[in-house]
């Protein structure tokens, strides 16, 4: 017994070493086309057992799957392999199956009004080399760029050219007929630009500058020259018989009948909170203006009051007043300490009013 279960225990491990290498080791009629570069196995066998499977062939699929990608691992175990950081690495070799783009081959670059010109003349690009004689400094410098040669804004003199003006300032004029050329050439660069990317450049009309307008683009040209002043049009003629211009704003979007039930139960919700909220909502800043004003109303009408009752009281003159033929006028108001003025509040004017209503020297009645 103890023989045969050690027979039968050799025979078992040399069964399942069979079966290792049988799930290992794969055998095709046809050597399968290898592209370790992007990890592609080519079988090109006939499918034989996939057209006797019948019309479940998933399991012989599976089968088939998985012994190309057994073939496929046994070739990459063949590459020379290092070690990176406690992993085993595989260098794979490069590319030869040349995949489809995803997207389409860029389109070449249009040509600027320069080449275009260019090629129509038969203008061919001459190389320049970068390096010229300079005969100022009597060395070699570069043709453009920092120290380069035959610098004109180094020079200390300049001289003035028959018929300009002696009083003009040389250096200043060189200097904005700089910024000009640097304005203009960058002028030119967003115009190419815009030819390139098919952009329509806009005109001072508002509309195409050639082919036919339609009625909607003649009505916003004539809308937007309207507008077009100081008042925003607010106080420009019209023509008899010409309606108003209707604002060109955005159209109200409403929200759907039916379908979006989630943003409905969302601004109902936003409703509710607000309604329910104790903490009333405030405006800062449209209140704070509010009680500015107020404030700015309430000192404007007491400054006015104050100036009626001023009025008042130098058009009228008490019983203390001035008495004819008593001195000369005043010349502008009342001067303290005269008769008919004010006096401080310790001593009673002579012509003034005494509390109790008693007068001390005014006139007597008959």
């Amino acid at each position: 017994m103890e023989g045969q279960s050690v027979e039968e225990l050799l025979a078992k491990a040399e069964q399942d070493e069979a079966e290792k290498l049988q799930r290992i080791t794969v055998h095709k009629e046809l050597e399968l086309e290898f592209d370790l570069g992007n990890l592609l196995a080519s079988d090109r066998n006939p499918p034989t057992v996939l057209r006797q499977a019948g019309p479940t062939p998933e399991a012989e699929l599976r089968a088939l799957a998985r012994d190309n990608t057994q073939l496929l691992i046994n070739q990459l175990w063949q590459l020379p392999t290092e070690r990176v950081e406690e992993a085993l690495v595989a260098r794979l070799p490069e590319p030869t199956t040349h995949l489809p783009r995803e997207k389409p081959l860029p389109r070449p670059r249009p040509l600027t009004r320069w080449q275009q010109f260019a090629r129509l003349k038969g203008i061919r690009p001459k190389k320049k080399t970068n390096l010229v004689w300079d005969e100022v400094s009597g060395q070699w410098r570069r043709r453009w760029g920092y120290k380069r040669a035959r610098d004109d804004t180094k020079e200390w003199l300049i001289e003035v050219p028959s018929g300009a003006d002696p009083l003009e300032d040389q250096f200043a004029k060189r200097i904005q007929a700089k910024k000009e050329r640097v304005a203009k050439n960058e002028l030119n660069r967003l115009r190419n630009l815009a030819r390139a990317h098919k952009m329509q450049l806009p005109s001072a009309a508002g509309m195409h500058p050639t082919g036919h307008q339609s009625k909607e683009e003649l009505g916003r040209a004539m809308q937007v020259a309207k507008i077009s002043t100081a008042s925003v049009g607010r106080f420009q003629e019209r023509l008899p018989k010409e309606k108003a211009p209707r604002g060109s704003g955005k159209k109200r979007k409403f929200q759907p009948l039916f379908g979006d039930f989630a943003a409905e139960k969302k601004n109902q919700l936003e409703l509710l909170r607000v309604m329910n909220s104790k903490k009333p909502q405030l405006d800062v800043t449209r209140a704070t203006n509010k009680q500015m004003r107020e404030e700015d109303q309430e000192e404007a009408a007491k400054r006015r009051k104050m100036s009626q009752k001023g009025k008042r009281k130098g058009n009228r003159p008490g019983p203390g007043g001035k008495r004819k033929g008593s001195g000369p006028p005043s010349r502008k108001g009342k001067r303290k300490g005269s008769l008919g003025g004010k006096m401080p509040s310790g001593l009673p004017s002579l012509g003034g009013k005494r509390k109790g209503g008693q007068h001390q020297g005014g006139k007597r009645r008959k």
